[in-house]
């Protein structure tokens, strides 16, 4: 496993589809987690600490509301965190603002609300820096989307 893929309840489970479903196209091993930091702390760390002791090298935390849960995960590890503000009150602000305002030397990085997906892209980036196949294999994606783009747009747009 390279990336765990942690998140607060059951109702968060269709945000989180989206990095699950780019870490399946590149092939990239993860694991998810149904965990709350604030209801089952103890559980929380001994998982982290599992995971870390099977390899995972990058962690994805989705949480909504308070949205404690990257942070939490952050303070207790070295490895890199990327937080996925869940939309729930205040249209998902509330999380958003929660997991960008970490305290000074606990960073955790995040994407913008309810897109796990590009939380995926960036573990894919982070991973791509170690590991020379999913390195080629993102440099082909990223030129096929590119060529997808510029194929389906070249002939302008009537307006």
């Amino acid at each position: 496993m390279k990336v765990a893929i942690f998140f607060g309840s059951k109702s968060d489970i269709e945000v989180m589809r989206g990095c699950a479903s780019v870490l399946k196209e590149f092939g990239i091993p993860y694991e998810s987690f149904i965990l709350s930091a604030h209801r089952v702390p103890e559980k929380l760390s001994t998982t982290l600490k599992n995971v870390q002791n099977k390899g995972c090298e990058v962690i994805i935390a989705g949480a909504g509301l308070a949205a404690h849960l990257p942070g939490v995960i952050a303070s207790q590890t070295i490895l890199p965190v990327i937080g996925v503000p869940i939309k729930a009150d205040l249209n998902g602000l509330d999380a958003l603002l929660s997991i960008v305002q970490m305290p000074k030397a606990i960073p955790v990085a995040t994407v913008g609300i309810n897109n796990s997906y590009n939380a995926g892209m960036l573990a894919i980036q982070i991973l791509a820096l170690k590991y020379p196949k999913i390195n080629n294999k993102l440099i082909k994606w990223r030129n096929d989307m590119k060529n997808k783009f510029l194929n389906d747009n070249s002939k302008g747009a009537k307006l």
